[in-house]
């Protein structure tokens, strides 16, 4: 079946869809853009912490565990409950890991909700364990109800911490972090990329997420923010307007990831994103999704061919192009070029079989990625 006519597949999360159109992969993909690393460069330790240690460098502001960073699985009480039972009990837990950058700071990319569990009942007195299999006596106490030697037994438990060495490269820990299933469901490539990345970035992704602006084009696809979906799509933007297409094609993997790593370092340091640029660039942001909605409405960044009016789900690729090609345009001039606009993006996704190719498939390959938006460029350009 041809990409036009064939329907969007969804993204589904723990057995729930997520509004997000999955992105297709050539067979064997992954193999061809491997990395040839240098074993010697994969540098990872392994320390032992108690959970009193722990618990301090999370106090004292050395230990980071991105609060903002949810996955929408919060963890059920009697789930926190167990945790804080197999720890009285002296269960090893399995290992954490951390990501240690060049200033000695930690950051927890594994283990992040064991860690905020434990911080939540010792430190902060959150909760009460209730529903527990073995320590029946413990029921409906907090922390400082507990027997000192069973608090004792709490701060001595010993924590087993992969570390990741500050010198290790970037892309090396990605990968590193992606073959990580401790949790049950492997953390995404923005999922790590929050982890690791400096609060400069996460605040900047997370004012652009929570625009109105942002909300209304989206609609409900994106406003669960599962997987951090959204601030993928605002790096996304933010990657392209900032580097360029031509950057893309030139980068040594032509792979959104490592495009959309650099990215995140850039948005990081004020040196390479002034404070007076990362202004103009949220202000471009807030523009282009003033345009999309007044132009496509809730059809914006969904595949909307000739013939079919139903809601596709959210597109990836079609977001990243057409936020920038619209980012430039007079919000005055949308509603007026809004019939020729539509027209134009309508017969691409009907007539043009690589377009739809381009926004379909294999959608990091850099021919694509040139293809869609210098389509979505010309669209604009056109209908003024």
């Amino acid at each position: 079946m041809s990409e036009v006519a064939r329907e969007p597949r969804e993204e589904y999360f723990d057995s729930q869809p997520l509004g997000v159109e999955l992105e297709e992969e050539e067979p064997d993909e992954e193999e061809q853009i491997a990395r040839p690393w240098d074993p010697n460069a994969i540098r990872v330790s392994t320390k032992t912490f108690s959970i009193r240690q722990v618990l301090d460098q999370i106090d004292e502001g050395d230990l980071e565990l991105a609060p903002d960073f949810q996955r929408n699985l919060v963890w059920k009480s009697s789930q926190k409950s167990r945790l804080i039972e197999s720890i009285i009990l002296q269960i090893p837990l399995p290992a954490f890991y951390f990501a240690e950058d060049e200033d000695g700071m930690y950051r927890a990319v594994d283990g992040l909700q064991r860690l905020s569990t434990i911080h939540s009942f010792v430190r902060r007195e959150e909760f009460a364990l209730h529903n527990l299999e073995y320590l029946e006596s413990a029921v409906g106490q907090r922390f400082s109800d507990l027997p000192q030697a069973w608090k004792r037994r709490i701060f001595s438990s010993q924590l087993v911490v992969h570390v990741i060495d500050p010198s290790t490269p970037t892309d090396v820990k990605y990968n590193i972090f992606k073959r990580l299933n401790t949790g049950g469901s492997p953390l995404n490539a923005q999922e790590i990329r929050h982890c690791m990345s400096r609060n400069r970035s996460r605040e900047f992704l997370m004012e652009c997420a929570t625009m109105p602006e942002f909300e209304a084009v989206v609609g409900e696809a994106l406003r669960s923010r599962v997987r951090m979906t959204d601030r993928e799509m605002v790096l996304r933007f933010c990657a392209f307007r900032l580097l360029g297409v031509e950057i893309y094609e030139e980068q040594r993997y032509r792979a959104m990831e490592p495009f959309l790593d650099e990215a995140t370092r850039r948005l990081d340091d004020p040196k390479a994103v002034s404070d007076a640029v990362l202004e103009r660039l949220r202000r471009d942001f807030k523009r282009a999704m003033m345009n999309s909605y007044d132009i496509f409405g809730e059809h914006a960044f969904r595949k909307w061919p000739l013939g079919r009016d139903n809601l596709s789900p959210f597109n990836r690729a079609l977001f990243e192009s057409w936020s920038v090609a619209l980012a430039d345009l007079d919000i005055r001039k949308a509603p007026k070029l809004r019939a020729r606009i539509i027209d134009a993006a309508r017969e691409l996704m009907s007539e043009d079989s690589d377009y739809m190719t381009a926004i379909t498939t294999s959608t990091g390959d850099a021919r694509k990625v040139r293809y869609r938006f210098q389509k979505a460029v010309e669209v604009v350009k056109d209908s003024q």
